[in-house]
Protein backbone atom coordinates (compact mmCIF):
# COMPACT_ATOMS: atom_id res chain seq x y z
CA UNK A 1 0.00 0.00 0.00
CA UNK A 2 3.07 2.43 0.46
CA UNK A 3 4.20 2.37 -3.24
CA UNK A 4 0.27 3.22 -4.07
CA UNK A 5 -0.05 5.80 -1.26
CA UNK A 6 3.27 7.45 -2.80
CA UNK A 7 1.85 7.56 -6.00
CA UNK A 8 -1.43 9.15 -4.79
CA UNK A 9 1.03 11.62 -3.19
CA UNK A 10 2.88 12.97 -6.28
CA UNK A 11 -0.95 12.81 -8.05
CA UNK A 12 -2.19 15.02 -5.25
CA UNK A 13 0.39 17.77 -5.14
CA UNK A 14 -1.26 19.15 -9.33
CA UNK A 15 -4.53 18.62 -7.96
CA UNK A 16 -4.03 22.51 -6.01
CA UNK A 17 -0.06 23.69 -7.23
CA UNK A 18 -0.57 27.12 -5.55
CA UNK A 19 -0.99 25.37 -2.10
CA UNK A 20 1.30 22.81 -2.56
CA UNK A 21 3.76 25.02 -3.98
CA UNK A 22 3.80 27.34 -0.61
CA UNK A 23 3.97 24.76 1.48
CA UNK A 24 7.01 23.22 -0.20
CA UNK A 25 9.03 26.61 -0.70
CA UNK A 26 8.03 27.22 3.19
CA UNK A 27 9.25 23.81 4.07
CA UNK A 28 12.26 24.47 2.11
CA UNK A 29 13.31 27.61 3.31
CA UNK A 30 13.16 26.79 6.76
CA UNK A 31 15.13 23.65 5.58
CA UNK A 32 17.87 25.45 3.97
CA UNK A 33 18.56 28.04 6.81
CA UNK A 34 18.90 25.70 9.53
CA UNK A 35 20.68 23.61 7.30
CA UNK A 36 23.18 26.25 6.13
CA UNK A 37 24.38 26.98 10.03
CA UNK A 38 24.22 23.21 11.19
CA UNK A 39 26.75 22.51 8.36
CA UNK A 40 29.06 25.29 9.18
CA UNK A 41 28.70 24.22 12.80
CA UNK A 42 29.32 20.86 11.89
CA UNK A 43 32.40 21.47 9.92
CA UNK A 44 33.58 23.75 12.84
CA UNK A 45 33.33 21.42 15.72
CA UNK A 46 34.15 18.23 13.70
CA UNK A 47 37.07 16.11 15.25
CA UNK A 48 39.88 16.10 12.44
CA UNK A 49 41.46 12.44 14.03
CA UNK A 50 38.89 10.65 15.85
CA UNK A 51 40.76 7.62 16.02
CA UNK A 52 43.52 8.91 18.32
CA UNK A 53 42.23 11.99 19.28
CA UNK A 54 42.38 10.90 23.03
CA UNK A 55 46.11 9.83 22.41
CA UNK A 56 47.36 13.59 21.31
CA UNK A 57 47.74 15.74 23.72
CA UNK A 58 48.69 19.87 23.93
CA UNK A 59 50.53 20.83 27.14
CA UNK A 60 50.18 23.86 28.91
CA UNK A 61 51.84 25.43 31.62
CA UNK A 62 51.46 28.77 34.15
CA UNK A 63 54.84 30.24 33.32
CA UNK A 64 53.80 34.02 34.28
CA UNK A 65 55.53 35.71 37.24
CA UNK A 66 53.75 36.15 40.77
CA UNK A 67 52.88 40.10 40.02
CA UNK A 68 49.56 40.75 39.63
CA UNK A 69 48.55 36.72 40.36
CA UNK A 70 45.42 35.00 42.14
CA UNK A 71 45.52 31.39 42.55
CA UNK A 72 42.79 29.73 40.53
CA UNK A 73 43.93 32.75 37.14
CA UNK A 74 44.52 31.30 33.88
CA UNK A 75 47.70 30.62 32.04
CA UNK A 76 49.40 33.89 30.67
CA UNK A 77 48.71 31.71 27.06
CA UNK A 78 48.22 28.36 25.76
CA UNK A 79 51.91 27.84 24.24
CA UNK A 80 55.37 26.89 26.27
CA UNK A 81 58.36 28.77 26.10
CA UNK A 82 61.43 27.86 24.39
CA UNK A 83 62.95 25.93 27.17
CA UNK A 84 59.87 24.06 28.38
CA UNK A 85 59.71 23.32 24.27
CA UNK A 86 63.02 21.81 24.11
CA UNK A 87 63.26 19.70 27.88
CA UNK A 88 60.07 18.10 26.47
CA UNK A 89 61.50 17.32 23.37
CA UNK A 90 64.03 15.32 25.13
CA UNK A 91 62.54 14.36 27.37
CA UNK A 92 61.37 10.54 26.43
CA UNK A 93 58.02 10.76 26.81
CA UNK A 94 54.88 9.48 24.89
CA UNK A 95 55.39 7.76 21.81
CA UNK A 96 56.12 11.08 20.05
CA UNK A 97 56.48 14.54 20.50
CA UNK A 98 56.79 17.65 18.57
CA UNK A 99 57.49 21.02 19.47
CA UNK A 100 55.99 23.74 16.82
CA UNK A 101 56.46 27.04 15.61
CA UNK A 102 55.02 29.60 12.62
CA UNK A 103 57.51 30.53 9.76
CA UNK A 104 57.23 33.23 7.05
CA UNK A 105 59.42 34.32 4.86
CA UNK A 106 59.91 34.16 0.50
CA UNK A 107 61.04 32.06 -2.08
CA UNK A 108 63.26 33.12 -4.55
CA UNK A 109 62.18 30.13 -7.24
CA UNK A 110 64.93 29.13 -10.14
CA UNK A 111 62.30 29.91 -12.64
CA UNK A 112 62.20 33.05 -14.04
CA UNK A 113 58.90 33.67 -14.89
CA UNK A 114 58.10 33.17 -11.43
CA UNK A 115 58.88 36.46 -8.95
CA UNK A 116 60.08 35.94 -5.58
CA UNK A 117 56.70 35.25 -3.29
CA UNK A 118 55.81 35.20 0.45
CA UNK A 119 54.89 31.71 1.96
CA UNK A 120 53.94 30.81 5.72
CA UNK A 121 55.00 27.28 7.10
CA UNK A 122 55.51 25.60 10.27
CA UNK A 123 58.88 24.52 11.86
CA UNK A 124 58.42 21.32 14.03
CA UNK A 125 60.34 18.23 14.60
CA UNK A 126 60.30 15.16 12.25
CA UNK A 127 57.77 13.22 14.48
CA UNK A 128 55.21 15.74 13.78
CA UNK A 129 54.70 14.12 9.83
CA UNK A 130 53.85 10.20 11.77
CA UNK A 131 51.88 11.86 14.93
CA UNK A 132 49.74 13.94 12.61
CA UNK A 133 49.33 11.02 9.84
CA UNK A 134 50.22 13.17 7.32
CA UNK A 135 50.89 11.02 3.90
CA UNK A 136 53.70 11.97 1.62
CA UNK A 137 53.11 12.30 -2.59
CA UNK A 138 57.14 12.14 -3.09
CA UNK A 139 60.13 11.41 -0.77
CA UNK A 140 59.88 11.51 3.20
CA UNK A 141 60.38 13.26 6.15
CA UNK A 142 63.96 14.92 7.08
CA UNK A 143 66.09 12.47 9.42
CA UNK A 144 66.60 12.66 13.36
CA UNK A 145 70.14 13.61 12.27
CA UNK A 146 68.82 16.46 10.58
CA UNK A 147 66.34 17.56 13.54
CA UNK A 148 69.84 17.99 15.19
CA UNK A 149 72.04 19.52 13.50
CA UNK A 150 69.43 22.17 12.39
CA UNK A 151 69.95 21.26 8.90
CA UNK A 152 68.61 23.38 5.78
CA UNK A 153 65.99 20.88 4.70
CA UNK A 154 62.33 21.35 3.52
CA UNK A 155 58.98 19.52 3.17
CA UNK A 156 56.62 21.41 0.37
CA UNK A 157 53.21 20.67 0.45
CA UNK A 158 51.38 19.69 -3.21
CA UNK A 159 49.85 22.96 -3.58
CA UNK A 160 53.78 24.86 -3.44
CA UNK A 161 55.49 22.21 -5.44
CA UNK A 162 53.25 22.05 -8.16
CA UNK A 163 53.54 26.08 -8.46
CA UNK A 164 57.15 25.89 -8.31
CA UNK A 165 58.01 22.32 -10.33
CA UNK A 166 54.43 21.76 -11.80
CA UNK A 167 54.03 17.62 -11.59
CA UNK A 168 58.10 16.83 -11.53
CA UNK A 169 59.63 15.04 -8.78
CA UNK A 170 61.49 18.35 -6.57
CA UNK A 171 62.95 15.47 -4.22
CA UNK A 172 67.12 16.30 -4.06
CA UNK A 173 66.33 19.46 -5.73
CA UNK A 174 67.16 22.80 -3.76
CA UNK A 175 65.66 25.59 -3.46
CA UNK A 176 66.18 29.24 -1.86
CA UNK A 177 64.13 30.49 0.73
CA UNK A 178 64.78 33.36 2.85
CA UNK A 179 68.33 33.68 1.51
CA UNK A 180 69.61 30.40 1.55
CA UNK A 181 69.53 26.96 0.19
CA UNK A 182 67.23 24.14 1.30
CA UNK A 183 67.05 20.77 0.43
CA UNK A 184 63.80 19.48 -0.52
CA UNK A 185 63.30 16.07 1.14
CA UNK A 186 59.72 15.21 0.80
CA UNK A 187 56.21 16.86 -0.65
CA UNK A 188 53.38 16.09 1.23
CA UNK A 189 50.01 15.04 -0.64
CA UNK A 190 46.81 16.68 -0.10
CA UNK A 191 46.31 17.26 3.56
CA UNK A 192 43.85 19.65 4.91
CA UNK A 193 42.59 18.98 8.56
CA UNK A 194 39.53 21.36 9.67
CA UNK A 195 39.74 22.73 12.24
CA UNK A 196 43.28 23.45 12.10
CA UNK A 197 44.34 21.93 15.54
CA UNK A 198 48.40 21.26 15.01
CA UNK A 199 49.03 25.25 15.39
CA UNK A 200 45.30 27.08 16.47
CA UNK A 201 47.29 29.87 18.61
CA UNK A 202 49.88 30.52 15.86
CA UNK A 203 47.37 30.30 12.40
CA UNK A 204 43.59 30.18 13.66
CA UNK A 205 41.58 27.21 13.59
CA UNK A 206 40.43 27.94 9.89
CA UNK A 207 43.12 29.46 8.44
CA UNK A 208 45.18 28.72 5.28
CA UNK A 209 47.12 25.61 5.45
CA UNK A 210 50.97 25.65 6.04
CA UNK A 211 52.76 25.69 2.65
CA UNK A 212 55.88 24.45 3.88
CA UNK A 213 57.69 22.42 6.73
CA UNK A 214 61.33 22.45 8.10
CA UNK A 215 63.14 21.81 11.09
CA UNK A 216 62.65 23.89 14.33
CA UNK A 217 66.27 23.74 15.13
CA UNK A 218 66.86 25.01 12.08
CA UNK A 219 64.86 28.39 12.11
CA UNK A 220 66.26 29.01 15.59
CA UNK A 221 69.53 28.46 14.47
CA UNK A 222 69.13 31.11 11.48
CA UNK A 223 67.46 33.23 14.38
CA UNK A 224 64.11 33.71 12.79
CA UNK A 225 61.71 35.09 14.60
CA UNK A 226 58.32 32.77 15.42
CA UNK A 227 55.53 33.49 12.57
CA UNK A 228 52.31 33.57 15.20
CA UNK A 229 51.44 34.54 18.28
CA UNK A 230 54.45 35.60 20.91
CA UNK A 231 53.59 36.13 24.60
CA UNK A 232 55.82 38.21 26.75
CA UNK A 233 54.96 38.82 30.40
CA UNK A 234 58.20 40.36 31.27
CA UNK A 235 61.22 41.50 29.14
CA UNK A 236 62.84 39.17 27.06
CA UNK A 237 66.08 41.46 26.79
CA UNK A 238 68.03 42.34 24.09
CA UNK A 239 69.01 39.81 20.87
CA UNK A 240 67.50 36.38 19.85
CA UNK A 241 69.21 34.20 22.31
CA UNK A 242 67.81 36.34 25.55
CA UNK A 243 64.61 35.96 23.78
CA UNK A 244 64.58 31.86 23.51
CA UNK A 245 65.93 31.81 26.99
CA UNK A 246 63.67 33.98 28.46
CA UNK A 247 59.74 33.01 29.76
CA UNK A 248 57.93 33.93 26.49
CA UNK A 249 55.54 31.64 25.32
CA UNK A 250 55.43 31.15 21.17
CA UNK A 251 55.73 27.35 20.72
CA UNK A 252 52.67 24.83 20.66
CA UNK A 253 53.58 21.26 22.10
CA UNK A 254 51.85 17.86 21.22
CA UNK A 255 52.36 14.48 22.71
CA UNK A 256 51.33 11.20 21.23
CA UNK A 257 50.39 8.22 24.07
CA UNK A 258 51.24 4.87 23.28
CA UNK A 259 47.56 4.56 24.88
CA UNK A 260 44.91 7.41 26.36
CA UNK A 261 45.83 5.50 29.61
CA UNK A 262 49.06 6.54 29.57
CA UNK A 263 47.72 10.18 30.38
CA UNK A 264 47.81 9.94 34.15
CA UNK A 265 51.49 8.99 33.93
CA UNK A 266 52.40 12.00 31.47
CA UNK A 267 50.37 14.26 34.20
CA UNK A 268 52.29 13.00 36.69
CA UNK A 269 55.76 13.38 34.43
CA UNK A 270 54.61 17.24 33.65
CA UNK A 271 54.18 18.16 37.40
CA UNK A 272 57.41 16.35 38.48
CA UNK A 273 58.85 18.24 35.80
CA UNK A 274 57.54 21.63 36.85
CA UNK A 275 58.62 21.14 40.43
CA UNK A 276 62.09 20.68 39.06
CA UNK A 277 61.83 24.10 37.05
CA UNK A 278 60.33 25.86 40.54
CA UNK A 279 63.55 24.66 42.64
CA UNK A 280 65.88 26.18 39.26
CA UNK A 281 63.78 29.32 39.99
CA UNK A 282 61.13 29.32 37.34
CA UNK A 283 57.23 28.81 37.54
CA UNK A 284 56.90 30.63 40.53
CA UNK A 285 52.97 30.75 40.52
CA UNK A 286 53.10 26.69 41.10
CA UNK A 287 50.22 26.72 39.70
CA UNK A 288 48.45 23.47 37.88
CA UNK A 289 49.89 21.98 34.40
CA UNK A 290 47.30 21.51 32.12
CA UNK A 291 46.77 18.34 29.43
CA UNK A 292 44.30 18.40 26.73
CA UNK A 293 43.66 16.09 24.44
CA UNK A 294 42.45 17.01 20.71
CA UNK A 295 39.19 17.44 21.54
CA UNK A 296 39.93 18.83 25.00
CA UNK A 297 41.83 21.29 23.01
CA UNK A 298 39.16 22.81 20.63
CA UNK A 299 36.63 23.09 23.71
CA UNK A 300 39.43 25.28 25.48
CA UNK A 301 40.20 27.45 22.58
CA UNK A 302 36.29 28.08 21.94
CA UNK A 303 37.02 26.80 18.46
CA UNK A 304 33.23 26.87 18.60
CA UNK A 305 31.86 29.95 19.96
CA UNK A 306 28.52 30.57 22.07
CA UNK A 307 27.82 32.55 18.81
CA UNK A 308 27.70 30.13 16.53
CA UNK A 309 25.78 28.15 18.90
CA UNK A 310 23.18 30.78 19.04
CA UNK A 311 23.11 31.21 14.93
CA UNK A 312 22.37 27.33 14.82
CA UNK A 313 19.49 27.93 17.74
CA UNK A 314 17.69 31.02 15.97
CA UNK A 315 18.15 28.73 12.80
CA UNK A 316 16.07 26.05 14.29
CA UNK A 317 13.89 28.60 15.96
CA UNK A 318 12.95 29.97 12.09
CA UNK A 319 12.31 26.53 10.96
CA UNK A 320 9.96 25.86 13.86
CA UNK A 321 8.27 28.96 12.31
CA UNK A 322 8.21 27.51 9.01
CA UNK A 323 6.50 24.65 10.49
CA UNK A 324 4.02 26.27 12.03
CA UNK A 325 2.96 27.51 9.02
CA UNK A 326 3.26 24.31 7.29
CA UNK A 327 0.67 23.29 9.74
CA UNK A 328 -1.75 25.61 8.71
CA UNK A 329 -1.47 24.98 5.23
CA UNK A 330 -2.11 21.29 5.47
CA UNK A 331 -5.04 21.94 7.25
CA UNK A 332 -6.50 23.62 4.80
CA UNK A 333 -5.23 21.50 1.86
CA UNK A 334 -6.64 18.51 3.96
CA UNK A 335 -9.80 20.66 5.29
CA UNK A 336 -10.92 20.73 1.41
CA UNK A 337 -11.02 16.90 1.04
CA UNK A 338 -13.18 16.04 3.63
CA UNK A 339 -15.92 14.50 1.47
CA UNK A 340 -13.08 12.25 -0.15
CA UNK A 341 -12.40 11.07 3.43
CA UNK A 342 -16.09 10.42 3.69
CA UNK A 343 -16.54 8.67 0.74
CA UNK A 344 -13.50 6.19 1.23
CA UNK A 345 -14.95 5.40 5.12
CA UNK A 346 -18.08 4.68 3.80
CA UNK A 347 -16.45 2.30 1.27
CA UNK A 348 -14.64 0.28 3.97
CA UNK A 349 -11.45 2.56 4.74
CA UNK A 350 -10.38 2.43 8.28
CA UNK A 351 -8.96 5.53 10.07
CA UNK A 352 -5.28 3.88 10.22
CA UNK A 353 -5.78 3.74 6.59
CA UNK A 354 -6.65 7.03 6.07
CA UNK A 355 -3.48 8.20 8.42
CA UNK A 356 -1.43 6.65 6.49
CA UNK A 357 -2.56 7.41 3.22
CA UNK A 358 -2.36 11.42 4.19
CA UNK A 359 0.76 10.78 6.11
CA UNK A 360 2.39 9.56 3.15
CA UNK A 361 1.48 12.19 1.21
CA UNK A 362 3.17 14.81 3.87
CA UNK A 363 5.89 13.07 3.71
CA UNK A 364 5.93 13.58 -0.77
CA UNK A 365 5.66 17.18 0.20
CA UNK A 366 8.64 17.21 2.66
CA UNK A 367 10.71 15.16 0.02
CA UNK A 368 10.17 17.31 -2.32
CA UNK A 369 11.05 20.55 0.64
CA UNK A 370 14.24 18.71 0.89
CA UNK A 371 15.09 18.67 -2.83
CA UNK A 372 14.66 22.43 -3.13
CA UNK A 373 15.73 22.88 0.76
CA UNK A 374 18.97 21.21 -0.56
CA UNK A 375 19.44 23.15 -3.71
CA UNK A 376 18.84 26.47 -1.32
CA UNK A 377 21.29 25.33 1.37
CA UNK A 378 24.39 24.53 -1.06
CA UNK A 379 23.50 28.19 -2.63
CA UNK A 380 23.43 29.69 0.69
CA UNK A 381 27.22 28.13 1.92
CA UNK A 382 27.93 29.08 -1.94
CA UNK A 383 27.36 32.74 -1.19
CA UNK A 384 28.68 32.20 2.28
CA UNK A 385 32.22 30.88 1.16
CA UNK A 386 32.69 34.00 -0.84
CA UNK A 387 32.88 36.38 1.68
CA UNK A 388 36.54 35.29 2.90
CA UNK A 389 38.58 32.30 3.22
CA UNK A 390 38.24 30.84 6.48
CA UNK A 391 34.56 30.85 5.55
CA UNK A 392 35.70 29.11 2.66
CA UNK A 393 36.86 26.47 4.59
CA UNK A 394 33.28 25.42 7.02
CA UNK A 395 30.91 26.56 4.45
CA UNK A 396 31.00 23.31 2.36
CA UNK A 397 28.27 20.09 2.53
CA UNK A 398 29.66 16.53 2.81
CA UNK A 399 27.32 13.37 3.12
CA UNK A 400 26.38 13.28 5.72
CA UNK A 401 25.10 16.71 5.92
CA UNK A 402 23.38 15.72 2.77
CA UNK A 403 21.32 13.10 4.17
CA UNK A 404 20.76 15.01 7.22
CA UNK A 405 18.56 17.83 4.80
CA UNK A 406 16.75 14.86 3.16
CA UNK A 407 15.80 13.33 6.48
CA UNK A 408 15.63 16.87 8.05
CA UNK A 409 13.00 18.06 5.90
CA UNK A 410 10.98 14.76 5.79
CA UNK A 411 10.90 14.64 8.98
CA UNK A 412 9.90 17.80 9.40
CA UNK A 413 6.82 17.46 7.23
CA UNK A 414 5.08 14.30 8.68
CA UNK A 415 5.77 16.48 11.97
CA UNK A 416 3.81 19.41 10.78
CA UNK A 417 1.44 17.22 8.87
CA UNK A 418 0.59 14.70 12.12
CA UNK A 419 -2.32 17.28 13.24
CA UNK A 420 -4.18 18.11 9.91
CA UNK A 421 -3.54 13.98 9.12
CA UNK A 422 -5.48 13.22 12.70
CA UNK A 423 -8.35 16.31 12.13
CA UNK A 424 -8.69 14.32 8.64
CA UNK A 425 -9.28 11.12 9.94
CA UNK A 426 -12.17 12.54 12.14
CA UNK A 427 -14.31 13.06 9.51
CA UNK A 428 -17.81 11.17 9.87
CA UNK A 429 -18.71 9.73 6.61
CA UNK A 430 -22.59 10.35 7.46
CA UNK A 431 -22.49 13.96 7.56
CA UNK A 432 -20.00 14.23 4.63
CA UNK A 433 -22.48 11.68 1.99
CA UNK A 434 -25.49 13.49 3.69
CA UNK A 435 -23.62 16.87 2.68
CA UNK A 436 -22.77 15.85 -1.10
Amino acid sequence: MFGYYFKLGLRNLRRNPALTALMVLTLAIGVAASVSTLTILHVMSGNPMPHKSERMISVVFNNGPLEGYSPGDKPNDDQVSYTDAMNLQASGQGARRTAMMGLGGTIQPDRKDIAPFVVTGGGPYRDFFAMFEIPFLHGQAWSEADDKAGADVMVLTRALSEKLYGNDNPVGRRLRYNGFDFLITGVIDNWDPIPRFHRIVGMGAFDEEDEFFLPMATAVRHEWNNSGSTNCTSSAGAGYQAFIRSECTWIQFWFELHSAADRAALQDWIDGYAAEQRKLGRMPRNAPNHLYNLTEWLEHLKVVGNDNKLSAWLAFGFLLLCLVNTVGLLLAKFSVRAPEVGVRRALGASRKEIFHQFLVETAVIGLAGGVLGLLLALGALGLISLQSKELALVARMDWAMLCVTFAMAVAAAILAGLLPTWRACQVTPALQLKSQ
